[in-house]
C-alpha cells in the first residue's frame, strides 16, 4: 500500500508535524506493525525537512512507542500495538467519523463522570463549576473564552469523581477536542439559540450535581453530549451545522438559575 505523505508547509514544530503524519500512515494501516520506515534520506526528501528533523521525529515516535530503532538497519513499526502511547491527532479528527467517535468516547466517560460527582462533589468543586459556567457567555459562543470555561466545568465534575486516572484521561481528550474545535474555526458562526441551548444544558448539569441527584446529573450530561456532537460535529467533517436541540424552548426557558450563575 502506497504511503500518502509530502512535503510539509514550513512553520515550527516541523519534528511533531512529521512524526503526526507518519503516525497518521500507522493508524491507517498503510504502515503496518513491523513494516521498516522509508530511509532518513528518503523521509527528510519526502517531508522536504533536514535529516536532523526527521531524527527528532523517530525519537518523538519512538518515546510514543511507535516505533522501535536498531542501530544499522532504520526503524520498524512496532510490533504490539497494545502498547502504543495513547495519542489523538488532531488532523485526523478532520475525517469523517473521527469526531463523532471521540464523542461517543466522552460520552461513556463523562456520563459515569457526572453521576460519581453527584455522590462525591465537594463545596469547592461546586464553586468551580458555578464559576465556569458564569464566565461562559462572557465571550461569543465557541471564541476560545467559551471553549475555556466549558473545558473547565467538564474538568471540575471529573476532579469531582475523585478518580486520579478518570481525570487524566478525560483531561487529555477534552484537550484534543478543544484544539480541534479552534483549529476548525470554532463554533463563532453558531446561532444565539445554540448558545443558550449549551448554557442550559450545563446548568441542567450543574443543579443535578449540587443536589446530589445520580440518575439526573447522568441523563443531564449524557443529553449534553449528545446534543454537543451535532452541534460541533458537522464543522469538522464538512457538514452543514446543526442548530437542533433536544431541549424544548419551553425547558430552555425554565431553566432554573444557579446559585451565583446568571443567566
Amino acid at each position: 500500500m502506497a504511503l500518502k505523505l509530502g512535503k510539509l508547509n514550513r512553520g515550527p514544530h516541523l519534528p511533531a508535524l512529521v512524526a503526526s503524519s507518519i503516525s497518521r500512515e500507522i493508524a491507517q494501516g498503510r504502515l503496518k506493525p513491523g513494516d521498516q520506515l522509508p530511509t532518513e534520506q528518503i523521509l527528510a526528501t519526502t517531508f522536504g525537512v533536514s535529516r536532523n528533523v526527521v531524527r527528532e521525529a523517530i525519537a518523538k515516535l519512538r518515546s510514543e512507542g511507535r516505533v522501535w530503532s536498531k542501530q544499522g538497519r532504520g526503524a520498524f513499526v512496532t510490533e504490539n500495538t497494545d502498547l502504543l502511547v495513547l495519542t489523538i491527532d488532531r488532523d485526523t479528527l478532520r475525517e469523517s467519523g473521527a469526531f463523532v467517535g471521540l464523542f461517543e468516547l466522552r460520552k461513556i466517560l463523562e456520563v459515569e463522570a457526572a453521576a460519581l460527582a453527584a455522590l462525591r462533589r465537594s463545596q469547592d468543586d461546586l464553586a468551580k463549576m458555578r464559576s465556569a459556567v458564569k464566565r461562559m457567555p462572557a465571550g461569543p459562543y465557541g471564541s476560545v473564552q467559551w471553549l475555556k470555561a466549558d473545558l473547565e466545568f467538564h474538568l471540575a465534575i471529573t476532579k469531582a469523581t475523585g478518580n486520579h486516572y478518570m481525570t487524566q484521561f478525560l483531561t487529555f481528550v477534552s484537550e484534543r477536542v478543544r484544539e480541534s474545535i479552534l483549529a476548525a474555526g470554532g463554533g463563532s458562526q453558531g446561532s444565539d439559540e445554540m448558545a443558550k441551548a449549551t448554557l442550559a444544558e450545563h446548568k441542567s448539569i450543574l443543579a443535578a450535581i449540587e443536589v446530589g441527584d445520580v440518575t439526573a446529573a447522568h441523563d443531564a450530561m449524557r443529553l449534553h453530549l449528545d446534543n454537543a456532537s451535532q452541534r460541533l460535529g458537522p464543522p469538522i467533517n464538512g457538514r452543514e451545522k446543526s442548530t437542533k436541540t433536544s431541549l424544548p424552548r419551553k425547558q430552555l426557558e425554565e431553566t432554573p438559575a444557579l446559585p451565583g450563575v446568571e443567566r
